[in-house]
């Protein structure tokens, strides 16, 4: 459905990426994760059409992804992003139904009401405005505007980074839930090998813009490909864990 063939990306002197080929699993959720700077972001950036790539191609259902076809295949591509990405002077409801107003879908409203079901948004969070929203909300939002046009593809670029453990575990548990009814392809960019694990059926471990492993999540840690994994999987250990581990 969505693939990438030998794309890089340079910024002024600094290579963010460097040929790399990834083709994603339809259906399945497929996580990049990796310190900061390797270029996971850009990787997320490159295949909504963002950014263009210096090399290489993005293709979607084999249409290379251009200035020229990203308008009709940016429809079918979902964006999340940390807080959502609202506009600040519009509801929930208009934030969320925004881009279907704009393309005369029919009956905008129905589908608000299914997301808001379907995300465990309250219905009275509707009318509020972003400032009114706590951050858990403003996700929920985020994602249900990304989902309203029902797209293919599903990208989110560190959508819980920036929440408190409580709610963080609480919308872990109903993304996954909502990955696995709707059988969407999705991508996801985290910093936390735990949230990669549990999201992930395949994880893109990446390092100074180049991919470093991919695989499932019991590949990466029974068996790595490099000692870059290993430690990177160590670094990963909560303090907890640890301290567990040397009481044991």
């Amino acid at each position: 459905m969505l693939r990438l063939d030998n794309v890089s990306k340079t910024y002024q002197a600094t290579h963010a990426l460097h040929p790399i080929t990834l083709a994603l699993q339809p259906g399945k959720t497929t996580v990049l994760i990796g310190p900061s700077g390797c270029g996971k972001s850009t990787l997320l950036r490159l295949m909504i059409g963002l950014i263009q790539p210096d090399t290489g191609s993005v293709r979607f259902d084999d249409v290379p992804l251009t200035p020229e076809t990203i308008r009709s295949l940016r429809h079918r591509i979902g964006y999340v992003i940390q807080e959502g990405g609202l506009f600040p002077h519009l509801t929930a409801a208009e934030n969320v139904t925004l881009m279907a107003r704009y393309l005369g879908r029919p009956h905008p409203e129905d589908r608000l009401h299914e997301l808001a079901t379907l995300t465990r948004l309250p219905e009275d969070r509707l009318s509020a405005f972003p400032t009114q929203l706590s951050g858990g909300q403003r996700q929920r939002v985020g994602l249900m505007r990304a989902l309203m046009l029902n797209p293919d593809v599903l990208l989110l670029d560190e959508p819980l980074g920036a929440l408190d453990p409580m709610i963080r575990a609480r919308l872990q548990e109903d993304l996954r839930t909502i990955f696995q009814q709707l059988g969407k392809t999705v991508v996801l960019v985290t910093h936390d090998l735990g949230e990669a694990a549990y999201f992930g059926d395949t994880i893109v471990l990446l390092r100074a813009g180049r991919i470093v492993q991919e695989g499932s999540p019991q590949q990466l840690i029974l068996h790595p490909a490099d000692p870059f994994v290993t430690e990177f999987i160590r670094a990963q250990r909560s303090p907890l864990d640890a301290a567990f581990g040397n009481a044991s």
